[in-house]
């Protein structure tokens, strides 16, 4: 493991092509495309053996072709004798079916982490986790990075006054409160119900003191944004004075950036873990990059170096 590789699908070469800038490295060649019949084929163009490989590639929109590459990619590395192989996801999709919650359902999150390793993953480098349990799926490394610290730093050069911080579900209460002992902030929880498997829940209660003060929402993601609406007409009815919000993964899939700009929400910052196509762009939207992240992850993953002093 001599050499330092990196490689992407067609899920994210930007972001792959900005930690490649990070590490100094080129982009790895490789080609990656769908025959008519729809089946994934790959060709890598330069040596991989006994290489320290690194695949980036967020399992998002198309999701299953973006899963389907990835594991065909594993496999023509292994098949490649690559050294190492470590499959980057900043994105793990299907990591919200992690435990049987109704009869007779699955649990998806398990079934990708099995795919990833069957395929040839060592090990897998992903960012803010649905559930952090979902390491547990594995039997080979797991390392988490969270981008709270980038979302913290926007946060503290706005210097916005009496903030409060709001856990969208009780679920991502510990995330939240992460985020407001860095900003110094008071913290309040949403509880809502999820109604059935639609995507859709129901605002309940909003535990803490809200009135007066600018809340902050915290949550892993956005995705048609139906839950992060209910939550800020929860919070104004509430006498919040304005309402931001913060997510990592931007999926905005169905009416999400319609919902949101018709919004009242001040702002909804996010990070570039999936790819904003034009059409997922928005004024009130701002995208941090978790390209250094990523790039100084992997660097010190490739020799020998701490991931968790990152966050020390």
């Amino acid at each position: 493991m001599d050499e330092l590789k990196v490689f992407t699908g067609n899920a994210h070469p930007r972001l792959a092509g900005a930690v490649c800038d990070y590490l100094g490295i080129p982009l790895g060649k490789c080609e990656v495309f769908e025959f008519s019949n729809e089946n994934i084929f790959v060709r890598i163009l330069e040596n991989v053996r006994q290489r320290d490989v690194f695949v980036v590639q967020p399992i998002c929109s198309p999701v299953n072709k973006s899963l389907v590459e990835l594991l065909v990619m594993l496999d023509a590395f292994k098949r490649a004798s690559a050294g190492r192989i470590t499959a980057v996801v900043p994105y793990y999709g299907y990591g919200r079916t992690d435990k049987k919650d109704q009869p007779r359902v699955p649990i998806t999150a398990r079934l990708v982490a099995d795919l990833l390793t069957t395929a040839g993953a060592n090990r897998v480098l992903t960012v803010d986790l649905h559930a952090p349990q979902i390491q547990g799926f594995f039997t080979i490394p797991v390392d988490e990075l969270t981008a709270v610290s980038i979302i913290c730093q926007y946060f503290r050069g706005k210097r916005l006054a009496d903030l409060v911080v709001v856990a969208t579900d009780i679920g991502i209460s510990k995330r939240a409160r992460d985020v407001a002992a860095s900003l110094g902030a008071a913290l309040a929880i949403v509880e809502k119900r999820r109604i059935g498997n639609a995507d859709s829940t129901e605002a309940l209660n909003v535990i803490g003191d809200v009135s007066g003060r600018v809340a902050l929402t915290v949550d892993d993601e956005i995705d048609t944004a139906g839950s992060l609406v209910g939550v800020v007409d929860a919070l104004l009815a509430r006498g919040a004075t304005e309402v931001y919000a913060c997510a990592t993964h931007p999926i905005l899939s169905g009416k999400a950036v319609e919902r949101i700009a018709s919004s009242p929400v001040k702002e909804v910052v996010v990070t570039d873990t999936v790819s904003l196509n034009g059409d997922k762009k928005l004024d009130k939207i701002t995208v941090l990059s978790i390209s250094s992240l990523l790039g100084e992850a992997i660097h010190r993953i490739h020799t020998g170096l701490s991931v968790g002093a990152m966050f020390e």
